[in-house]
């Protein structure tokens, strides 16, 4: 099998020849082959259109393999062909790219174009430009057929002697010598085919090999080693839920190439065009029916694709504003009919139409002004003017940009009725903004039990909304001191009052009130400092039974009543969580007056997906999908597109960064609203998408495919793969910096601390509070989606998620484990060289000590320096691995997915128990021998063993005398060497300190 990579051209290259041009050539390498293209003389934009081929061993590893594309200058060609220069000149770095195994494509049929921006090399190189490439498998059989139809007629490989791109004889001869190079009577060359194929009976291009093509070729596998793949039955290379990198036609990757007015707003995307009609009203509208009435209503028609306004009874003057859009790339036909209809109970009249030639439509581009509606005469059928009736409307040719196109009619939703149009219209949320609301219940006075023949069981109930909290009981008094501290969220703008209820306790589930308040949230203080203190209030207690008006705090006619000691703010230093802290998106205070100026912007272009599943099979339908993005407290749903697996967004939508350590979540769900489903309906999951900024270049774009996984009781699924396009640009580079030394969350967090099981609490409560308010809009932003967006269930147990942590908790100790082995191998000297530069290293040391810390974070600038080469190329996904998913049993995922309470039979909720009793066991065992590795520390110097304690306490004398007397670097030397010597003079019994810390006594044998 072979891979196919195709260099097509590049543009817009660094000149580097000192007269504004260069000599660009592309050499490509891989798994330990390279090969070059030619050199192109004199060309920023240079257009090679020739075909590398690669051999390949095995098949299944070229996902896990990388291609090295790399463009040099080359500084002799000038040199070469005025016949000078005998030396070969260092080629100039123009730029290289990194191409994943993954994007190989699985025939030439299916491989497309790819532009790829290209990289540098180091922090300080000069780079720009980018380079459009194609690459794709080729089986043995299809290889050898391609290049003989490539190259019909056989041709001698014989090299150009004046052309520097090809062979130097001296040495070729001196690499033919080594044992891994070709045998010199079979020389290996490697041809370059042009990417249109040769035809007719012209001369084929000449055979181009190079110095580095004969270094780095590998002979061919024997013929026992080849593993030869049938093209029916071949994969597509890649593992099925990875990450693909794409490189569409965006304005933002073409630079100045292309360039047009939406580009300045919409670069991300890929432009769309559309057909807008704005039918605005009409008229005097002839009379069709006998009683004199009208009912019109107008029908947009263009080739198969039909759209209708309202119908408005009995109104010769209709006023619509309704828009209509059609897709350019499904237009049909050449003429656009526009007819005025009367409503009938058996056939619609026709009134009137008005015929427009698409040729003679005008283009309209943001920041153009809105195109102004005109007044047009109607025409019968016959095409003559009416000498009634006029249709107000404008006809143009726009963009997705446009200012009409969120609300317009769109041809993909031509079956959708009026009623669920605005179900498929793409909008824009925003959460409500949450406060927390601190209520402290100090005491109550004069309370009047209704049984006094007892004493009172007091207790205060406090509810806003949904949330209801309760004090401790106080009993015996009828003025009770509770001293306790409530807390709530609150969402503007306040519309719900604080309810107060003081209840007794008659018995274990049953409360009688005694009084009642009813105060408004907007009557609480707003507190942005924890220093200021908040001054208490007295309140008047209305009776249980009184109306609404007199329970709210005021004057009362009666001399005595009850009151109740409240002190009320609202804490807006605080954040309140409505996401998982592990990734949030959002970590500003509540008080505009305290957040920070924004550092950047974020952009993400909502291309399109792939490879849906058909989620409304069982209705003769496919999917109905659209997208739900999710960054700080702002939403974006983008248009519903109907009936379709494979569905073309293109929407750009923007947000400002406050903090680059956030997260964004992406999602797409299937729309069951949109053919008359009940309300009861929910739409269905397809997948969703994390990116995390921190992990992003600065004004870099990111186009992926992400695969959308959903895991069900049944297992992992992928139901898809989404195309985005992400570009984080930063605004303020200082301040930027500076918050990686500034705590995440605001100050008042780490003064006044709220504890964990509360603040999960607060944070159930905040996502209840934004999923109900963004459910009542309109179009509703549905409550599954926004518990989807939030992982409202992510603090439910989970096997598989304790198995994920555990792992990843082991790995973070595999960096001490393989220092760890480190050591041990140099203390066993297997390496002696290596041994013994680290005996001369510790002694350096040693006597220079003033040397440890700069070697040290030497060391570490030297590993992250080099690292820097290994650096991710592509934003970081869902990890199925990471996640356990794919190994997950099927009893633990339904456990997973169970509900809470449980609804399963009592046999499996016991085995379940019994397994998290296992769990359990084998934690409490790791807990307790934690426990008693520490309890032997702790008897050392406790006398619970006395022969022990008096072996190091006289120990310890002779130590410090030791010590006392003998200089430091010595004893570090002494150990040291100790540590460090020779297997010869080591034991494999157990050390002396080993041996006296394992008899130990510890507490282990004192449990019961």
């Amino acid at each position: 099998m072979k891979v196919a990579v195709e260099v097509v051209d590049a543009a817009d290259l660094m000149p580097k020849d000192g007269q504004g041009s260069a000599n660009p050539f592309v050499e490509v390498e891989f798994e330990g082959q390279r090969q070059r293209t030619q050199t192109k003389a004199k060309d920023l934009s240079p257009a090679w259109n020739e075909t590398l081929l690669f051999n390949v061993a095995d098949p299944a590893l070229i996902p896990h393999r990388t291609i090295d594309v790399c463009v040099y200058h080359e500084r002799s060609r000038s040199a070469s062909l005025l016949g000078g220069g005998g030396g070969r000149h260092h080629p100039n770095f123009l730029g290289r790219v990194r191409v994943s195994g993954v994007s190989v494509a699985l025939s030439a049929a299916e491989a497309q174009v790819q532009r790829f921006p290209l990289e540098k090399r180091g922090i300080f190189s000069h780079i720009r430009g980018d380079i459009a490439l194609r690459a794709y498998a080729l089986p043995d059989a299809f290889s050898s057929s391609a290049a003989a139809a490539a190259a019909p007629a056989p041709v001698e490989p014989a090299p150009f002697v004046g052309d520097p791109a090809l062979v130097d004889a001296k040495k070729v001869k001196k690499k033919t010598k080594s044992p891994s190079a070709v045998a010199p009577d079979e020389p290996r060359v490697f041809y370059s085919i042009p990417a249109s194929g040769a035809t007719g009976g012209g001369v084929p291009p000449a055979p181009v090999m190079s110095v580095a093509s004969v270094a780095h070729a590998r002979p061919e596998p024997p013929p026992g080693a080849v593993v030869h793949v049938r093209p029916p039955a071949m994969a597509r290379p890649g593992p099925e839920f990875g990450l693909v990198e794409t490189a569409p036609p965006l304005a933002s990757r073409l630079g100045y190439r292309g360039r047009d007015k939406i580009s300045s707003t919409y670069d991300l995307v890929e432009q769309m065009r559309y057909l807008y009609v704005n039918v605005v009203k009409a008229r005097d509208l002839p009379t069709m029916d006998v009683t004199g009435a009208l009912d019109p209503y107008v029908e947009v028609k263009l080739g198969n694709y039909k759209g209708t306004t309202k119908h408005l009874e009995k109104n010769p003057n209709p006023v619509w504003r309704q828009v209509f859009a059609f897709s350019r790339d499904r237009i049909q036909s050449s003429q656009l009919e526009v007819v005025v209809k009367d409503k009938d109970l058996v056939k619609d009249d026709f009134v009137g139409r008005l015929v427009f030639d698409l040729v003679d439509v005008p283009l309209r581009v943001p920041p153009d002004s809105p195109l102004a509606p005109q007044w047009y005469r109607l025409e019968d059928k016959k095409g003559d003017k009416l000498t009634r009736g006029e249709l107000m409307l404008a006809v143009w040719m726009g963009t997705q940009a446009d200012e009409a196109f969120p609300d317009a009619w769109h041809s993909d939703a031509h079956s959708v009725g009026l009623d669920a149009l605005a179900n498929t219209r793409s909008k824009v949320y925003f959460s409500p903004k949450l406060v927390y609301l601190r209520v402290q219940a100090i005491e109550a006075q004069d309370l009047v039990p209704s049984d006094k023949s007892r004493p009172p069981n007091v207790v205060l109930k406090v509810q806003l909304g949904h949330q209801l909290r309760r004090t401790r009981p106080v009993a015996g008094s009828v003025n009770p001191s509770w001293g306790e501290e409530l807390m709530f969220v609150a969402s503007e703008p306040f519309d719900e009052p604080l309810v107060f209820t003081v209840e007794d306790r008659v018995a274990a589930n049953k409360d009688e009130p005694l009084a009642r308040l009813l105060l408004p949230v907007s009557a609480a203080y707003r507190r942005t400092d924890h220093n200021k203190a908040v001054e208490s209030r007295w309140y008047n207690l209305a009776k249980p039974t009184a109306p609404k008006e007199e329970a709210v705090d005021g004057e009362k006619k009666e001399k005595f009543s009850s009151k109740i000691h409240l002190r009320l703010y609202l804490e807006m230093g605080y954040h309140v969580l409505d996401e998982s802290t592990h990734y949030s998106s959002d970590l500003q205070p509540a008080s505009k007056q305290l957040r920070k100026p924004s550092i950047g912007i974020l952009e993400l272009g909502i291309l399109s997906a792939r490879n849906l599943i058909p989620m409304k099979a069982k209705d003769g339908r496919t999917t109905d999908a659209y997208c739900v993005a999710k960054y700080g407290s702002k939403w974006v749903r983008t248009r519903t597109l109907l009936d379709t697996l494979t569905p073309q967004w293109n929407e750009q939508y923007t947000w400002e960064v406050f903090d680059p350590c956030t997260v964004i979540t992406v999602a797409v769900f299937d729309n069951c609203h949109v053919t008359g489903h009940k309300d009861d309906v929910k739409d269905q999951r397809i997948g969703k998408v994390r990116i995390r900024l921190s992990t992003l270049e600065a004004n870099r774009v990111y186009t992926h495919f992400y695969p959308l996984l959903v895991l069900q009781p049944s297992g992992l699924k992928k139901t898809g793969e989404l195309h985005l396009a992400v570009r984080f640009t930063c605004t303020a580079w200082v301040s930027m910096v500076t918050l990686y030394g500034k705590p995440l969350l605001p100050k008042m967090h780490y003064v006044q601390p709220i504890s964990v099981l509360h603040m999960d609490y607060l944070r159930h409560q905040a996502m209840v509070i934004v999923s109900t308010r963004l459910s009542r809009a309109e179009p509703p932003l549905r409550r599954e989606v926004v518990e989807y967006m939030l992982d409202v269930d992510s603090h439910m147990w989970s096997l598989r998620r304790s198995k994920a942590n555990f792992h990843r908790t082991t790995s973070l100790f595999s960096g001490v484990a393989t220092i760890g082995k480190w050591f041990n191998g140099i203390r066993n000297w297997r390496n002696p060289m290596t041994t013994i530069l680290v005996h001369v290293l510790f002694l350096i040391l040693v006597c220079y000590p003033e040397l440890i810390l700069p070697t040290i974070f030497l060391y570490l600038f030297a590993i992250g320096i080099w690292n820097y080469q290994f650096r991710p190329r592509h934003p970081q996904h869902m990890d199925t691995k990471l996640s356990h998913a794919e190994a997950a049993l099927p009893d633990e995922l339904d456990e997973e997915f169970d509900t809470f309470p449980t609804s399963k039979a009592m046999d499996v909720v016991r085995m379940r128990y019994d397994r998290l009793r296992s769990v359990g066991g084998r934690m409490q065992t790791v807990v307790g021998d934690l426990a008693t590795q520490g309890e032997r520390v702790q008897a050392i110097l406790s006398w619970r063993d006395p022969r022990a304690t008096t072996i190091f306490v006289m120990l310890s004398l002779i130590v410090a005398v030791f010590l006392y007397v003998t200089p430091f670097q010595v004893v570090v030397v002494l150990i040291g060497l100790f540590l460090l010597r020779h297997p010869k003079l080591r034991s494999k019994a157990p050390s002396v300190p080993f041996n006296f810390y394992r008899r130990l006594p510890a507490k282990s044998d004192m449990l019961l």
